[in-house]
């Protein structure tokens, strides 16, 4: 059976969303704000792409290829509408080894099959997994690549060539230092020395004048002075259009081009996805907060790069990957659309058609002193202090040097080598020591408490006296089954000789005390991790009793539980209650879920009193405005929580095994009206969208649905959400950027959760659910 064939056999009529956009063609509107963004980026792109395309030993004119192409292409077919993309510095020394060793039209047939790798990797939707690469990592390769293209790029500074290897470059240095050419190295202090000092002049006439690039101020200075002085430098000589080198077949062993297309393909996906989180996060922070300019849709973003590539690849381009420098400056000039991207890719091409004498002119050593300082900048002082901080210095380390030394594939093995290597040694090394503090011995934990930590905690806790008062301080995010067994086992002993034990946490906050043994021992059901099913600790099986018992044996469980909330968990929470009573109800979202008894919001949101404003009902259903037919009780809570409570979010939850939408899918026409029926007819778009052919089937982690109801359940969240949208406040909040909406689909049998991935401008939702893992590192210090 075909997972959607009860939703597609349906006579049911379509309806449209009331925000699906109107019929008929669309306009094409350019902002001011991005014709003058795209000014500044291509005055920035244009002597960056020259330079680099110089540095990696390639024709010149395909730097101009690879940037015209990252600005046309990748910026109308990507994912991160502000992001620019082009020929990067970080390919740089992918590139030149490739031209070395293959040749110019091997490597742009190597370019074009990386393209083909990256559309194959973004139908696979793996773009998210690039962010699992640990930062220091990242850092650590561009370090290394920065380091190569200095130590290169100074010898064409010096007047001289560089050579194949960044340690015979070092190595030939003092050789070169002895034969520096005067012209050329004047040439290029002139550059370095514009670019040092343009972005510090001072007062109100440096503000203006600084709105200009310091790569373009810097690269026409030096071809003005080498023009005046009529100095001997070489120069930029773009050849002929006619005679541009186009791709041939791949020549080489079979191993080298596969091993040059991943190479390329990773750098270029890593650098390209890493760069649009991050001009995500610059365009959060702008002045406008970013209005209107949605998040990156990762996956997309990596389709455009490849086809970029693909295109620059075939075109006899360089490699193309989102570059930070112009995607800074593109976001920091307030463009506030791709239009900003595509046109400074056109700005490109008419540069490359009409300003061919006029690039001619360009010093060669100007343009190696640009990427020199480029290189230099990609060893960043607050990349090593970020990853000093978190203890990762060495993983930055051994992935620079092994980049500059071996390579770049080579390097980042290494480094993740390393990485991994730190991340056992850090779940493995647990601290242990006493001391004894105004008549209580302290022990304090630090570090994670695993099995191997299990014989060291052993001996220290039976070195401590009997009878005595103990405090245990954990200091650490983790203790396993073996861990838990040794401390529980320990505490039972200990009190039952007459001493006493509080565990406390790094700030000495108390925590649960590890329940003993005794309790267990009369209570069987008391062990940790014990199922949920009806448990009522301490009170006997009513298996035996009688139907006409069952209504009061289940009164007197109710009764029990509250007098046990009374006595052990009320006087735990009396304070904040007692706090959120005096300062009213602040929560920071709305979650709307279903009645379904399964469902433990607070627990699959770890949020205390408070947090959430819940409103439960049959299905999740968000019923169109007006179409309650008397009970406007979800719109009510809308307008009360968006309105008067101000909440930021909106949350809708839906599970698995979720009886309304197997009501929806076994109902008919004929069936008789009730008051459950009258509910569900709310959720009859959900059936209409998952039928419809516009919209593409919900996934789920990667897959398609397991069956026809898990298919509903998925696609209801994305539609209750398209509601949600109509409603006046929510829109204009929305409009704002003051409020954002969350999808999330609990999966019962399993305990795991699914967030529902970003928006897009025009279509919404993409319909595809990500699983949210237990410790949320996948966003985090990707800034940087």
């Amino acid at each position: 059976m075909t997972l959607c064939t009860p939703a597609r056999t349906t006579n049911r009529p379509r309806i449209q969303r009331p925000h699906s956009p109107p019929e008929g063609p669309r306009r094409f509107r350019l902002a001011g704000a991005d014709v003058s963004a795209s000014i500044a980026v291509f005055l920035i792109a244009l002597p960056l792409s020259l330079g680099i395309a110089l540095a990696t030993g390639a024709p010149l004119q395909a730097g101009l290829v690879a940037a015209a192409v990252g600005g046309l292409v990748a910026g109308r077919f990507g994912g991160a509408p502000l992001q620019v993309s082009g020929p990067a510095a970080g390919l740089t020394v992918v590139t030149a080894e490739l031209i070395q060793r293959y040749g110019w039209r091997t490597t742009c047939a190597i370019t074009a099959l990386a393209g083909l790798s990256q559309l194959a990797l973004s139908a696979l939707r793996v773009a998210r997994s690039a962010l699992a690469v640990s930062p220091a990592i990242v850092h650590g390769m561009l370090g290394g690549i920065g380091v190569t293209i200095a130590l290169a790029q100074l010898h064409i500074v010096l007047g001289g060539t560089p050579q194949s290897s960044a340690v015979d470059n070092f190595l030939g240095l003092p050789a070169q230092l002895a034969r520096a050419h005067p012209e050329a190295l004047a040439i290029s202090a002139l550059t370095v020395a514009v670019l040092l000092c343009w972005p510090r002049l001072p007062g109100r006439a440096g503000r203006l004048v600084r709105k200009v690039p310091a790569a373009l101020v810097a690269v026409a200075g030096a071809t003005a002075a080498a023009a005046f002085a009529g100095l001997a430098v070489p120069r930029v000589d773009l050849p002929s259009w006619s005679s541009h080198a186009l791709p041939g077949l791949p020549e080489g062993p079979v191993l080298g081009i596969a091993a040059g297309v991943l190479t390329i393909t990773l750098v270029t996906s890593v650098q390209s996805l890493l760069s649009a989180v991050a001009v995500d996060k610059l365009v959060a922070a702008r002045g406008d907060s970013g209005r209107g300019i949605p998040r990156s849709r990762l996956d997309r973003e990596l389709a455009g790069q490849g086809a970029a590539n693909l295109v620059s690849g075939a075109l006899g381009g360089l490699p193309v990957a989102g570059v930070a420098v112009r995607s800074v400056a593109n976001v920091s000039a307030g463009a506030v659309s791709r239009a900003s991207t595509m046109l400074h890719g056109l700005w490109i091409v008419l540069a490359a058609l009409l300003l061919v004498p006029v690039l001619d002119l360009i010093p060669l050593p100007a343009l190696a002193a640009l990427v020199m300082v480029v290189g230099i900048q990609m060893v960043n002082i607050t990349h090593i202090r970020t990853v000093t901080r978190h203890r990762e210095v060495i993983v930055y380390a051994v992935t620079l040097t092994g980049v500059v030394l071996v390579g770049i594939l080579e390097g980042v093995a290494l480094g993740i080598a390393v990485a991994i290597a730190v991340s056992l040694h850090r779940l493995a090394r647990t601290r242990i020591t006493r001391e004894e503090r105004d008549g209580r011995h302290l022990l304090h934990v630090r570090g994670q408490l695993t099995f191997l930590a299990v014989p060291r905690l052993s001996r220290a806790l039976h070195q401590l006296p009997r009878g005595s008062d103990v405090v245990v301080e954990l200091d650490g995010s983790f203790m396993d089954h073996a861990a838990y067994e040794t401390l529980s086992d320990w505490t039972t002993g200990h009190l039952a000789h007459g001493g006493t034990v509080e565990t406390t946490g790094p700030s000495g906050v108390r925590i649960a005390d590890p329940a003993p043994v005794t309790d267990s021992a009369s209570h069987p059901c008391c062990r940790p991790w014990t199922p949920w099913h009806n448990h009522q600790c301490g009170e006997e099986p009513t298996g035996t009793a009688e139907p006409a018992e069952t209504g009061q044996m289940t009164g007197l469980r109710l009764a029990s539980g509250i007098g046990k909330f009374q006595r052990n968990t009320a006087p735990l929470v009396r304070d904040e209650l007692a706090r959120l009573a005096r300062e009213g109800q602040r929560p920071s979202q709305l979650f709307l879920t279903c009645a379904d008894s399964r469902l433990v919001t607070s627990m699959i949101t770890s949020s205390g009193p408070g947090d959430l404003f819940t409103v439960r009902n049959v299905g999740n259903l968000v019923p169109l405005p007006g179409e309650e037919s008397g009970d406007d009780s979800v719109a009510a809570a809308i307008e009360y929580a968006v309105e008067v409570l101000q909440v930021e979010s909106i949350t809708v939850c839906g599970h698995s095994g979720c009886g309304a939408m197997q009501a929806l899918l076994n109902g008919s026409p004929d069936d008789p009206p009730s008051p459950l029926r009258r509910w569900l007819r709310h959720g009859r778009p959900s059936l209409e969208r998952m039928a419809s052919r516009r919209h593409a089937w919900a996934r789920i982690a990667g897959r398609l649905p397991a069956d026809a109801v898990e298919q509903l359940c998925l696609t209801n969240v994305v539609q209750q959400l398209e509601h949600l949208r109509a409603y006046e406040p929510v829109a204009r909040r929305l409009a704002e950027g003051t409020l954002t909406l969350h999808g999330v689909y609990f999966h019962v049998g399993e305990a795991q959760a699914y967030l529902l991935s970003g928006t897009d401008e025009v279509h919404g939702y993409d319909d595809v659910f990500t699983r949210v893992m237990p410790t949320d590192h996948l966003e985090t210090a990707r800034a940087s």
